[in-house]
């Protein structure tokens, strides 16, 4: 009687034991992918040297606003901080396409055919792509951060202020804004399984829409625009108050980045690789 207890709790107990194990070995599996296609590195060079000239150029028009015969321009002291928030806006893109790529480019190239043989669970697969694309972003968004700030702090010259503190805490917003936003892209990678198409539905969810919603500065329109991941985001990264509090901006990021991912899975499961 023992003895067939023992064989009859074994398959209830092994599967258990196992889940641990296998997304060990997804997670493994997918940071070597990640970390040894060219494409990853191409963009995160493409990343900093996007960081660097879009700080260096917005610290330019902040110590020339302040220098100029128009009093009216001058910013006076601005926080290197807020140099590199502002570099963000075209920075993204960059941390975007790596997000995206980590995904689209298995299913141009057919090798997600032999991830899911190897790990058929499509809700493992792309819960390991987020845990290795957010950690990764989130990596090059404080190395990002770190360049902004060495290339903004001299050229700000008399004009710039770096708070060891405060410049420490934008530059960890910063990656945390670019880990999500990598995960986003990821989702929606998995869910339109084009690299184009995707790049471009996250270009109108991150700028355009939000744009137009403010443009006619109308305030219903403005609090909609304010539920938008880049908006929630730049929010987040600027610790503003209003039109809610920059804990509520990463909340709603985050919560954008969560429905890609369930989107992408749900896309994952209903159609063939």
């Amino acid at each position: 009687m023992s003895t067939r207890t023992d064989v009859g709790t074994r398959p209830a107990t092994a599967p258990a034991a196992g889940a641990p194990a296998a997304f060990r070995g997804a997670l493994a599996a997918e940071w070597t992918k990640l970390l040894s296609v060219r494409s990853t590195w191409w963009t995160a060079l493409a990343g900093l040297l996007v960081m660097a000239a879009s700080a260096g150029q917005l610290a330019i028009y902040a110590a020339n606003a302040n220098t100029n015969d128009d009093p009216a321009d001058d910013p006076g002291i601005v926080t290197v901080g807020s140099v590199l928030i502002d570099s963000v806006e075209l920075t993204q893109y960059a941390v975007l396409a790596l997000g995206l790529l980590a995904i689209t480019a298995e299913f141009t190239s057919g090798t997600i055919r032999t991830t899911l043989q190897c790990t058929p669970s499509r809700g493992r697969v792309l819960l390991a792509k987020a845990v290795v694309t957010g950690t990764v972003t989130f990596a090059l968004g404080l190395l990002l951060g770190g360049v902004g700030a060495l290339v903004a702090r001299p050229v700000l010259a008399e004009w710039g202020s770096a708070p060891a503190a405060g410049t420490i805490g934008d530059i960890v917003a910063v990656a945390a804004y670019l880990a999500l936003i990598g995960v986003f892209a990821l989702g929606l990678g998995a869910a339109l399984r084009s690299a184009v198409l995707t790049i471009v539905v996250l270009f109108a969810t991150l700028m355009i829409v939000p744009l137009s919603l403010q443009e006619p500065d109308i305030d219903l329109l403005n609090r909609i625009a304010d539920g938008f991941p880049g908006v929630a985001g730049g929010h987040f990264m600027a610790g503003d108050t209003e039109p809610y509090p920059s804990l509520v901006g990463l909340l709603l990021l985050a919560g954008w980045a969560g429905a890609a991912l369930l989107l992408g899975r749900a896309a994952l499961r209903r159609r063939d690789a």
